[in-house]
């Protein structure tokens, strides 16, 4: 029992939870979004975050915040940029040859020659890019804040920048719920 107690000891930094936080995590019922700071593109990431919450089922998301055990707070933003790369190549060679010769009573003697290659290649691209960062805080009534989470992407194959962000937070949160009911329930087990 001791060696299980210590095991749990020296696993539970990896939940990046305190107990306390995530006792209160798991008593979280229902769950506000916030309006985020951030810039204009802020409210699409509100949206994309009620979604994403949504789809976990773990939280019967309100919009109304006098209802809700928890808010979802933060800030976000999708920076859309140009990159350009450009390179050039080259290459060039040059060879020149020449002789020549005089006399006096009127006989010249002349030669000469020239060679040339050159190649040259250059590319030019330029690509349009976005790159989508939030950091949200989940904060209980008594302004706890109980979880916390800040993410960055450039978007994957078949999502944007901002609803790659949204859905690994929310898989986040639910990987650390999870990890608080298991602390739980081992703990639990232990007592008996």
């Amino acid at each position: 029992m001791k060696a299980v107690l210590l095991a749990f000891t020296l696993l539970a930094p990896l939940f990046a939870i305190e107990p306390s936080e995530s006792d209160q995590l798991l008593c979280v019922k229902r769950v506000y979004v916030d309006k985020l700071d951030g810039d204009e593109t802020a409210v699409q990431m509100r949206d994309m975050l009620i979604s994403a919450l949504h789809e976990t089922r773990l939280f019967t998301v309100t919009e109304n915040p006098d209802h809700a055990d928890a808010v979802l707070r933060g800030s976000s933003s999708d920076l859309i940029f140009d990159e350009q790369h450009q390179s050039s190549d080259g290459i060039n060679a040059h060879v020149q040859a020449s002789t020549g010769s005089s006399a006096f009573k009127g006989g010249s003697f002349n030669k000469s020659g020239a060679a040339g290659i050159g190649e040259t290649e250059s590319s030019r691209s330029l690509e349009h890019r976005h790159e989508a960062a939030a950091a949200v805080r989940l904060v209980t009534k008594d302004g706890d804040v109980i979880w916390s989470s800040t993410m960055e992407s450039q978007g994957s194959k078949f999502k944007g920048s901002m609803a790659d962000v949204a859905e690994r937070m929310m898989r986040k949160l639910v990987d650390d719920v999870a990890a608080a009911r298991a602390a739980r329930e081992t703990l639990t087990l232990h007592k008996k």
